[in-house]
């Protein structure tokens, strides 16, 4: 028997009122509408995927087209792209991946994958907002001398870097087995980004500079790389919760 005013769920699996239960406000993915909830939760789960997807493949496209082809993949970071004429095409591409990972974020947790309130939800919008912030505050070209919006750039790069991965890793996990590839899709991004903090401890004992001790444009597009594959495996894992409409008091006590 459950504590005055819960969910009881009988023997036979259904859900009955507990003494003295108030009237309970409907959830939308229960009752009569749950099929047609889910359907909705899981199109736009569809949508997030491609908007990340999209946005990708502008981003590849930016290494084939000229004059944004003349950059080197290898010594050169992905916001060198923003220096060029080709910017707009590099800023809609990071757009379109950041609205995507905001609308997944959203049907992560309006299906209870992940709580309002969680270290992936703050993952997730850190990584969101981060991304957002690289169109605003671009590159800078430190040849041309210091730069606050540059420093600004460079700080949230890293926070974009790190929070996805740790957003994947909890996220994943609360998954369980449909959760596990977005687990250690976000453990080997982290590992990704070990080249980088390990070029930063070289360059401060040595001569060079950290962003020459290793191929800083390749490892970032690896990490990158790690990183859309996280989110398409985020997304997977919301479209498979949605085409899940939940009907059960374990599922809705999971919310």
């Amino acid at each position: 028997m459950r504590a005055t005013g819960e969910v009881v769920v009988s023997g036979s699996g259904s859900a009955t009122a507990g003494p003295g239960a108030g009237p309970e406000a409907p959830h939308p993915y229960l009752g009569p509408g749950a099929p047609a909830a889910a359907r909705v939760a899981g199109a736009l789960g569809a949508v997030s995927v491609l908007g990340v997807l999209a946005g990708t493949a502008l981003m590849g496209l930016l290494h084939l087209v000229p004059p944004s082809s003349a950059v080197d993949p290898v010594r050169r970071t992905l916001s060198e792209y923003a220096l060029g004429p080709n910017a707009w095409l590099f800023n809609l591409a990071v757009v379109l991946v950041a609205a995507g990972s905001a609308l997944l974020l959203g049907v992560l947790v309006g299906r209870g994958v992940i709580r309002p309130l969680s270290l992936a939800t703050l993952g997730l919008t850190a990584w969101t907002v981060s991304l957002a912030m690289l169109v605003v505050f671009t590159k800078h070209n430190w040849a041309q001398g210091p730069s606050a919006g540059g420093h600004v750039h460079r700080v949230f790069s890293v926070v974009a870097f790190l929070s996805l991965p740790v957003a994947a890793i909890v996220a994943g996990r609360a998954g369980g087995r449909q959760g596990r590839p977005a687990h250690w899709l976000g453990w080997t991004s982290l590992l990704c980004f070990l080249p980088i903090v390990a070029a930063i401890v070289a360059g401060s004992f040595g001569d060079t500079p950290w962003w020459r001790v290793i191929p800083l444009g390749l490892v970032e597009r690896l990490l990158l790389l790690n990183e859309v594959a996280a989110l398409v495996a985020l997304g997977v894992l919301a479209l498979a919760g949605a085409r899940r409409p939940l009907t059960s008091a374990a599922d809705r006590e999971s919310l």
